[in-house]
């Protein structure tokens, strides 16, 4: 005879076959690339209230270019350490505002199995030459240690116009920064529930 806590226990099965269930009842949307042009240009000079500004403490490049991410996904993923997601300066995942946590959560999460449920947006690693709007490019030192984030606003004779924050932008050609290393994510879309 089963006790109480047993006959409302779901089977064993389901406990196995739930990440899998999870992720194949998943979606995948779009990633709207216009939403996230106008979002770049709104904020660039300027800081949403909504946000933390982590100029002073760091840089506020990853965490503007997250929300440039969410404007065009409006679909976060909440699972702690390895998630990708803003709630207030003190509830935050550290993909939303640190470069290579931000580079390893879009690029770990288009497996689909590699970052939680796979919620979220997702994206590829690609040459400079297939970047599109709403693209993120990545700047780096010539010991691999990347340290901006800047996103794709435009083109000017085939070259990118990049927005950014800390050291605020907008239709700033690429060729102004120096950087020694460079690494583009190509944003593919993002998945919910």
């Amino acid at each position: 005879m089963q006790s109480a806590d047993e006959a409302h226990r779901p089977p064993i099965f389901f406990h196995f076959f739930l990440p899998f269930f999870v992720y194949c009842t998943m979606q995948v949307i779009s990633y709207d690339r216009p939403a996230v042009q106008a979002y770049a240009k709104k904020w660039a000079f300027s800081r949403n209230p909504e946000y933390f500004d982590f100029s002073r403490i760091g840089g506020d490049c990853t965490n503007y270019a997250s929300q440039c991410l969410y404007a065009g996904v409006g679909v976060m993923n909440a699972t702690p350490d390895l998630g990708w997601f803003y709630r207030s300066v003190n509830d935050r995942a550290a993909a939303w505002t640190g470069v290579e946590f931000f580079y390893r959560f879009l690029i770990e999460n288009a497996v689909g199995d590699g970052v939680g449920t796979g919620e979220g947006p997702f994206g590829v690693q690609i040459p400079l030459s297939q970047v599109e709007i709403g693209d993120f490019l990545q700047l780096g030192n010539s010991v691999g240690d990347f340290y901006h984030t800047p996103v794709v606003v435009g083109f000017a004779n085939g070259e990118p116009l990049v927005a950014a924050h800390t050291n605020d932008a907008f239709l700033r050609p690429l060729r102004s920064y120096s950087f020694a290393n460079l690494r583009c994510i190509h944003i593919l879309g993002a998945r919910t529930i």
